[in-house]
Parts: C-alpha cells; sequence; structure tokens
C-alpha cells in the first residue's frame, strides 16, 4: 500500500477510539496488575503513546519539514511513561493520549504534504537517515504494533483458565 498522508490519519485517527473502547473504565485487574515484570502493562502502553505524541511524531516531522542545518533528531526515551505517568488514573491517560492525539492529527492534516516533503530526510540517532514518509508510516505502524500488544497482555491474563482451548488460541503463543 503506498503511503498516503490521509490514509495514514485514518488509522491514526482510530487507535484513540480502540483504546477508549478497549480499556475504558475497566478494573485494575485487566490494567495494572503486572504478572509478568517485563511486560507492559495497558497503563504503561498509553502513557507511552502520550509520550510519542508529546515527544516524538509530531516534533520529529517539524525538524524535517524545517530542513534546518541540524536535522538530527533528539533520542526519545522510550521508557518515560514509568515515570511520567505515576499518579494518573488510566482514564485520565485516555483523555490525555486523545486530546493530544486530536491536536497532531490537525497539524498534520494542515501541512498538506507534498511528494517532496514526504521525502525529505533527517538523521535518527540509531537508524542513520531517514524521511517524513517513513516517519510518518512507523508512527501507524507504532500504533498498530501497541494495539496488538493490548490485545496480547489482556488475553494472557485470563489464559490459565481456557484449559484445553489453549491451542486454538494463537494469541497466547506469542
Amino acid at each position: 500500500m503506498k503511503f498516503e498522508t490521509a490514509k495514514a490519519i485514518e488509522i491514526l485517527h482510530r487507535t484513540p477510539l480502540v483504546l477508549h473502547a478497549l480499556l475504558g473504565f475497566l478494573s485494575d485487574e485487566w490494567t495494572e496488575s503486572r504478572e509478568n515484570p517485563d511486560d507492559w502493562e495497558p497503563f504503561d502502553i498509553v502513557g507511552h503513546l502520550i509520550e510519542g505524541e508529546q515527544n516524538d511524531w509530531i516534533a520529529r516531522a517539524e525538524l524535517i519539514l524545517a530542513q534546518g542545518p541540524d536535522r538530527t533528531f533528539e533520542p526519545f526515551d522510550r521508557l518515560a511513561q514509568f515515570e511520567n505517568s505515576k499518579n494518573k488514573t488510566l482514564d485520565e491517560l485516555l483523555d490525555t493520549f486523545a486530546e493530544l492525539r486530536q491536536k497532531n492529527l490537525e497539524t498534520l492534516g494542515a501541512w498538506n504534504l507534498t511528494e517532496e516533503q514526504l521525502d525529505l530526510k533527517a538523521a535518527h540517532p540509531a537508524l542513520g537517515e531517514v524521511t517524513l514518509r517513513q516517519l510518518l508510516s512507523t508512527w501507524v505502524v507504532h500504533d498498530l504494533t501497541h494495539l496488538r500488544q493490548l490485545a496480547v497482555v489482556l488475553a494472557r491474563k485470563y489464559a490459565p483458565n481456557v484449559g484445553p482451548w489453549k491451542e486454538y488460541l494463537s494469541i497466547l503463543k506469542q
């Protein structure tokens, strides 16, 4: 599928809606209990998505579009949510994410990006040269990756209860 900003926005717009439908007003056992210390719980995932809205996608797109003398991205703290989400509820995080995403999509849509702009480049600190098209495509796939991650984390909570059906549930084999 060829990248188009409007098509990207179709997915990016839906992510807050999906998150709210899946996680809004769930009990803490679904959203915060840490059964595996290495897994991110839904609370952590939403916090991470907020960090991206604040410090990643649009900030990096603006750096690419500016084409200034220094086009190197600042490193993104993939774990900042563990500190920044403290003392908040999941419902607060969901609302914050929805507000930030709406603002960022308004910004993205207002740019009316051309093919030439989508081919502009900057430097990622670990990956090297990247284009705006790649950054925006990654934003979409990043959302979908975390939606899948949420489904896996939630499914695992009932894994001990499914008995022999586990054999047919591919989500429990990940």
